[in-house]
């Protein structure tokens, strides 16, 4: 089954390797002997866990400092935005108004409408993703329309949503549904594609009904690729609704945001920064638990 879209030389850059992947995953070198302490404590391995990210972290300060230096104090110094967020967190849920509310009411309700237009992709995309990548027919009819579709940038989308929907809340998740979309359903098609024959032509001779073939067969192959779909795809969500909100208004991090800016608070919009990228790395971390558990590994004698 050939086909321009779906078929790639290698599993996404992003993705979750399947069954293989464990060979390589702990090569031993003899350079790198550990340190060890007399009570056997790894040293050296606490060392290299701590150290770069530390190292990185003071690398991060050093370059702001510098930089609220050089901009004559435009952009807050480090300290200052500490003090900001300890005031901003003591209380992030409070409520003074439909638009004045805590930084933690934003954040749900922006995660509320990832999670409904996410979970509407779900729901179309990796059927759709069984369907294309099973079937020839259905690969060759679905693949111009995904090779022109996918490319355009999801705020494009935003202008549709607006006049047919109606309203900014449905419209921002219509955004994260078409932006999430495409990876579920690519993804999982590629697992398809990448079954064994071999499992196939066993099907086959065992005249296994379709739904047996997709549940006993191809799901289990293909989890590991679906799991790589839900996970770009949720990172893709994550960052397509906060400049949705900004355009949309109403409550959510992306209207904070913006709402900052029209108050020419620096000190939130770079707390704000922090608080997008410490939610989407925690989304991601989850994301990457779940699909290392359904990730098969070599069994060592």
């Amino acid at each position: 089954m050939v086909s321009a879209v779906f078929h790639t030389p290698t599993a996404p850059a992003d993705g979750v390797v399947p069954p293989a992947k464990a060979v390589l995953a702990n090569p031993v070198h003899p350079s790198s002997e550990r340190v060890q302490g007399p009570s056997g404590y790894d040293w050296n391995g606490l060392l290299m866990t701590v150290l770069p990210p530390m190292l990185g972290l003071l690398l991060l300060l050093l370059i702001w400092s510098l930089v609220s230096v050089a901009t004559a104090g435009s952009i807050p110094t480090p300290l200052d935005t500490a003090q900001q967020a300890i005031a901003i967190f003591s209380d992030p849920f409070y409520r003074k108004g439909p638009n004045d509310q805590g930084v933690g009411w934003n954040v749900l309700a922006s995660l509320q409408r990832v999670a409904l237009g996410f979970g509407l992709a779900a729901l179309v995309g990796i059927p759709a993703g069984f369907v294309i990548g099973r079937f020839e027919f259905m690969s060759r009819m679905f693949n111009p329309l995904i090779s022109l579709m996918r490319p355009v940038s999801p705020l494009a989308w935003l202008p549709i949503g607006l006049l047919v929907f109606k309203g900014a809340h449905p419209a921002a998740i219509w955004t994260i549904f078409i932006c999430s979309i495409w990876p579920m359903i690519i993804n999982t098609a590629v697992g398809v594609q990448r079954v064994p024959q071999d499992y196939m032509n066993v099907a086959r001779v065992l005249n296994l009904s379709e739904w047996k073939i997709v549940t006993q067969i191809l799901f289990p192959s293909v989890l590991p690729y679906m799991l790589t779909g839900v996970r770009l795809a949720v990172g893709t969500a994550w960052l397509v609704i906060v400049a949705a909100e900004m355009l949309t208004g109403g409550v959510g991090i992306g209207f904070w945001v913006w709402d900052e800016w029209n108050n020419l608070n620096v000190k939130n919009i770079i707390i704000a920064i922090f608080v997008i990228g410490i939610v989407g790395l925690l989304l991601e971390y989850a994301l990457i638990k779940i699909a290392s558990a359904f990730t098969f590994e070599e069994v060592k004698s």
